[in-house]
């Protein structure tokens, strides 16, 4: 849009002024033919002009010829007269105008003395209506150009500048350099003959670098140019990558790998911690793959575990993409090798997801060497014949054996069930003769010191006695077991506690 601005505007300016000085502005004492003749003419000695027509000095936009030359001259009719040469060669030429019926440049060249007159068009009303329209938009176009807040100038093939609006001057005055002469910009020459995006730099007299992105199109007669300024993009693109930057020194060192994919599902950062978890290469990964092809390389490397249905996973993992983004994705995996790894999703600003990858094979033979130490105790203690329970510094029963839930009607099911000492006690004291020891028995459970070994006789509603013994275990825990007295040899009878 702004290179169709511009060249409309280079166009129309020149050819404004060529056609409106032969209709518009031709003298009153023109003939009443229908044709006019010599009215624009130049004479030139060895390429310089050393004469003009009243009319042509108008052309030229100058009462003197100082510095004109033919290559101004073909430069003022070059947009109408594509076709003229860039050195005159002798004897006459004539060449036709292109979308300007009627209209001729005649070049004639006798050895040194080179004479060129444009010749006329007819005076119609509708080519003075429509010269009238391309004034008014040669109007508007020069203004929208002059008012452009972005530099904007043509180039010819000899890389001069030929042409340039008011904000690529305040440019070059403002880094010190001359509107008309060489280019500030360091521009990629040469160019092909195709549009060219350069992002460039200068630098201002205080030494602050000004950042440009520069649009580069090619016309015929060289190159329209377009600057915008780009600072903040520059800066915010600095930023970022010192923000990745800091995040990778930060999360180096982290043992969790870490997989941050973009909105486009492209790998944008990762850790070495990665790497060492799923063996992807690294130049792999720092081709930035998308988050499906980090899968696959993943499910050959054999660090996932192989689904039943390997596309219909693929399919579906849009799914785990949005389960991510919602924060409620999470799996574990169990690897061939043996390994255990948990994948995490987290959902990240922008539309970006991060995924992270975490070893928990030690944790999970911990835990499951711990269950089986836990079933192993648990089988030993059901073994004993003498009810066992164990009560937490808290007061919370953690462990029991078969013989406790059978004399204590407790199913099978309830057995993992939080049972409060106080609970048990009052359980407990139901079903003997009345005794003053389950008072102590709960401060004793719930006290951390002065905690020594007891025990007491205790009778049942039916008559039978029974040894209630109180043990002190590691952690603050208290073993509470309930023995027939026919069954123990340790109860002295000296201990026995009077009932009622």
């Amino acid at each position: 849009m702004v290179w169709a601005i511009a060249t409309g505007i280079f166009l129309a300016l020149l050819a404004s002024i060529l056609v409106l000085l032969l209709v518009v502005v031709a003298p009153r004492a023109a003939s009443s033919s229908a044709h006019f003749n010599d009215e624009i003419s130049f004479l030139l000695h060895d390429g310089s002009v050393v004469d003009a027509s009243a009319q042509a000095r108008d052309l030229l936009g100058q009462t003197k010829l100082k510095d004109a030359s033919w290559a101004v001259l073909r430069q003022t009719f070059f947009s109408v007269f594509p076709t003229v040469p860039e050195e005159i060669a002798d004897g006459r030429k004539v060449y036709q105008s292109e979308g300007m019926p009627g209209l001729e440049l005649i070049i004639d060249k006798n050895r040194h003395i080179e004479r060129v007159e444009l010749h006329g068009i007819s005076r119609n009303p509708g080519h003075i209506l429509k010269l009238v329209a391309v004034q008014r938009d040669h109007k508007m176009l020069s203004h929208v150009a002059s008012v452009s807040p972005n530099p904007s100038w043509a180039m010819d093939k000899n890389n001069k500048t030929v042409w340039h609006n008011s904000a690529y001057q305040s440019l070059c005055n403002s880094v010190g350099a001359t509107p008309s002469g060489a280019c500030p910009f360091e521009l990629p020459y040469p160019l092909p003959q195709t549009v060219q995006t350069s992002r460039l730099g200068l630098v201002d007299p205080d030494g602050a670098r000004l950042w440009f992105e520069v649009s580069s199109h090619p016309t015929t007669e060289g190159w329209m140019h377009f600057a915008i300024r780009i600072d903040s993009l520059v800066q915010a693109e600095l930023a970022q990558r010192n923000f990745v930057q800091t995040l990778t020194k930060t999360f180096a060192h982290l043992p969790i790998g870490l997989a941050v994919f973009d909105r486009d599902h492209q790998l944008v950062l990762f850790n070495p911690a990665l790497v060492d978890l799923t063996h992807l290469p690294v130049v792999f990964l720092s081709s930035r793959p998308t988050l499906l092809s980090f899968f696959d390389n993943m499910r050959d490397n054999r660090i996932m575990p192989e689904p039943k249905n390997y596309p219909n996973w693929r399919a579906g993992l849009s799914d785990m993409i949005s389960a991510a983004r919602e924060d409620r994705y999470s799996e574990t995996w169990n690897l061939p090798s043996g390994l255990t790894y948990k994948i995490t999703g987290r959902p990240h600003p922008d539309g970006a997801i991060a995924f992270l990858l975490e070893d928990i094979s030690a944790e999970v033979s911990l835990t499951r060497r711990f269950r089986s130490e836990l079933e192993m105790t648990q089988s030993v203690i059901d073994c004993f014949a003498e009810s066992v329970a164990v009560f937490s510094h808290l007061g919370v029963l953690t462990l029991s054996n078969a013989a406790y839930h059978r004399q204590w009607n407790i199913p099978q099911e309830g057995r993992d069930s939080e049972i409060s000492i106080i609970e048990a006690t009052e359980t407990w004291e139901a079903a003997f003769e009345p005794c003053e020891i389950w008072d102590d028995l709960q401060e004793f459970v719930l006290a951390r010191q002065d905690r020594q070994l007891r025990e007491c006789l205790l009778t049942t509603k039916n008559g039978q006695d029974i040894v209630l013994t109180i043990e002190p275990v590691s952690a603050g825990a208290t073993l509470i077991r309930f023995s027939r007295l026919e069954d123990t040899d340790t109860f002295s009878p000296m201990q026995k506690i009077a009932n009622g």
